[in-house]
């Protein structure tokens, strides 16, 4: 979408909104601190601790979630549940998300709240189930519409089908290629989308709008939007051809002083780059014992740098969730959020606007998550919705395409479904080439577990094509080409060294390839070299390996450049089928797959 692109007239408008520039929210923070004249302090989450609807300073409600990824069924297994920190200091287990509760939660939370603002951070679609995924996003689209959201931020899965598919998400329009699928035009997003990082390679302007403006009487907020810089490396070449990924920081302060410029002093930033926190409990204290002491990673260092003229950062990417104070360049104490993803989490932020100056009273911030708990009644709307997709998507979905005897889990450093994927992806390869000798595939690749019971009418055990498609919906292809034993062994070492060595990205291994990973060194001499080992002989650095991968990582994508660099290319079909295709050829209701062992990757801490 050029950078000029008009705001959306046909879009429906509450009152409190006017659009000024297209922009992208996603979840923000709290901050309980120092309270102002005639306010409470903070209260416990999920209350409001001040009010201040008159005179001087207004109280703005911002609500964020970020990371939905097409979720609008509650997602299952792991995907699907939250942890809790109980005051006794045990934990305890919620089941979570889905877009009728989302909505129900949401719709509750506004209540009461006549200066309301809902945004998002990025990733709203891509890598989405079925239900969403089969129709490239467009029920998602409509999902958030019917949510109210106002705005997000661009993720980096929103490259994934290119430039020219997500301005179609935004203006609306049938599919170029599968047309239209229901009777009605599909209408894009009500919400603006913000790339203020993302430019045009040609004219060196935003994709999008970098910010957008949110005006109710003589409050205004402004919202910078922008994904990680590293975008390139985690999505297919093809999806980001023509585009540059500029500098989060740079990009924010620039934009920043544009708007203060145009007299929004009060300015949230949305980025799409998160952290690792200290702790998988959703309601932890990420200041103990010190301010930001709880959170490690990216945006730590972002945070850090971002010009004190933001007010908070609502952040996202790596799927967890914090409520973090980070001090600015000034020193002064500001928020950074994130509300772990698949709308499991929203964030409920008070945004207290000081009317004298025109910006927030950053030490009256508080923030907290809450969980989309499925205990509340379900959005009728949101129902008809996912009824109608659906409906729609039952003939494909609903096929059955094999039998499993547990939950194959993609969680851990190696998995079982990791391995599963490999062996399957090695199987359909050697029908195009009997010659090829082994697969890897990246963890990344891998979105949700297969489980056991069933999601839906077919049976336990019954794994139908709609849980393949929230495993594999990528679309990519299986590719095939070859490297020498020396490349291989560098493509391994690639996983710990690099731009994978603060984060390695272990890939999954077809059966008969083994190593040991010895954690207590350090960079590419994690992988212990001596150790490789394909059908138990050594890898030859000078003899020609025929190597199986999915068409990001063929592309060099993660990070693996020496994947990039393989010959004889053979492109082959969708990953998808030949995952289909493995579990067909190998299971039965009388004869189930057994989850495999995942002990192909010896692992040394």
């Amino acid at each position: 979408m050029p950078a000029t692109s008009p705001a959306h007239p046909r879009r429906r408008r509450r009152t409190n909104r006017l659009l000024v520039t297209a922009a992208g929210v996603l979840t923000v923070g709290a901050l309980a601190a120092a309270a102002l004249p005639g306010s409470a302090s903070a209260g416990e989450q999920g209350g409001k601790a001040h009010s201040h609807q008159h005179g001087r300073y207004q109280d703005v409600q911002l609500l964020s979630f970020n990371d939905l990824h097409g979720n609008l069924e509650p997602p299952t297994g792991s995907s699907g549940r939250v942890t809790e920190l109980q005051p006794d200091g045990t934990t305890k287990t919620i089941d979570a998300g889905g877009a009728e509760y989302l909505a129900t939660h949401l719709r509750q939370a506004r209540k009461g709240n006549a200066y309301s603002i809902t945004a998002a951070g990025g990733d709203m679609v891509g890598a989405s189930p079925l239900i969403s995924g089969l129709f490239h996003d467009e029920p998602t689209i409509e999902a958030l519409n019917k949510l109210d959201l106002d705005v997000t931020s661009v993720g980096n899965h929103e490259f994934d089908e290119g430039a020219k598919e997500l301005a179609r998400l935004q203006n609306g329009g049938c599919h170029p290629t599968d047309g239209c699928y229901t009777d009605k035009k599909f209408q894009g997003a009500d919400f603006p989308y913000l790339s203020a990082n993302v430019l045009d390679e040609k004219t060196e302007k935003p994709l999008l709008k970098p910010y957008w403006v949110w005006k109710k009487r003589d409050v205004k907020v402004g919202f910078i939007g922008v994904t990680l810089e590293g975008t390139p490396n985690i999505v297919s070449a093809e999806g980001v051809k023509g585009l540059v990924f500029k500098d989060e920081v740079e990009t924010i302060n620039k934009y920043a002083k544009e708007l203060r410029r145009k007299g929004v002093k009060s300015i949230v930033a949305l980025i799409h780059e998160g952290g690792f926190p200290a702790s998988q409990n959703y309601n932890y204290d990420c200041d103990a014992p010190g301010a930001g002491d709880g959170i490690s990673g990216p945006i730590a260092d972002i945070a850090k740098n971002v010009s004190p003229e933001v007010d908070a950062l609502v952040t996202g990417h790596t799927h967890n969730a914090y409520v973090c104070t980070i001090p600015d360049p000034a020193g002064n104490p500001r928020m950074v959020t994130s509300a772990a993803s698949f709308g499991r989490l929203y964030t409920d932020t008070t945004l207290t606007y000081d009317r004298r100056t025109g910006d927030i009273a950053r030490t009256a911030v508080e923030s907290a998550n809450h969980v989309v708990s499925r205990d509340v009644p379900k959005a009728p709307d949101m129902t008809r919705l996912i009824d109608k997709w659906n409906t729609l998507a039952a003939p494909i979905g609903n096929r059955a395409i094999g039998h499993i005897s547990g939950d194959i889990v993609k969680d851990g450093t190696e998995s079982p479904l990791g391995d599963l994927i490999a062996d399957a992806q090695l199987a359909y390869a050697r029908t195009l080439d009997p010659e090829t000798d082994l697969a890897l595939m990246n963890p990344g690749g891998v979105r949700a577990s297969l489980t056991y019971a069933a999601s839906g009418g077919e049976g336990d055990g019954v794994v139908t094509f709609a849980e393949a498609f929230t495993v594999q919906p990528f679309a990519n292809t299986v590719n095939l080409q070859t490297f020498t034993g020396e490349q291989l062994i560098q493509a391994l070492k690639e996983q710990v060294s690099g731009s994978n060595e603060a984060a390695p990205k272990i890939l999954q291994v077809s059966d008969g390839l083994t190593y040991t990973l010895d954690l207590t060194k350090s960079g590419a001499d994690r992988v212990v070299t001596d150790s490789i080992r394909l059908n138990g002989e050594a890898i030859d650095p000078s003899a020609s390996y025929r190597v199986a991968t999915n068409s990001f990582l063929a592309g060099g994508g993660d990070g693996f450049t020496t994947l990039g660099q393989g010959a004889d290319d053979l492109v082959g079909d969708d990953d998808l089928k030949a995952l289909e295709q493995y579990l067909t050829a190998n299971s039965s209701a009388g004869s189930p797959l057994a989850p495999p062992a995942a002990d192909r990757i010896t692992i040394v801490r």
